[in-house]
């Protein structure tokens, strides 16, 4: 079963994204830029109306800054 963005773990992802982009340092607008998407799909995102897939999240945490693999012992820490 996948779990809907509403699921708490889910939410726990949603978090954990924003916190990486903000621990860059980065507006949306800036992360927009670096994955060539736009502004609004990262706010989608960030608030749960867009769901993140696993190469997207790769994708994201290599833009903050992160390798993936950190990015997810964050999230396993948090427990994901």
């Amino acid at each position: 079963m996948v779990p809907s963005v509403h699921h708490s773990r889910y939410i726990k992802l949603q978090k954990h994204l924003k916190k990486l982009r903000l621990d860059a340092g980065l507006s949306q607008v800036e992360l927009a830029e670096r994955l060539e998407e736009e502004q609004s799909n990262i706010s989608r995102t960030e608030r749960g109306i867009r769901y993140v897939d696993a190469l997207f999240y790769m994708d994201w945490c290599r833009a903050c800054g992160k390798a993936p693999h950190e990015g997810m012992k964050m999230l396993e820490e948090q427990g994901v």
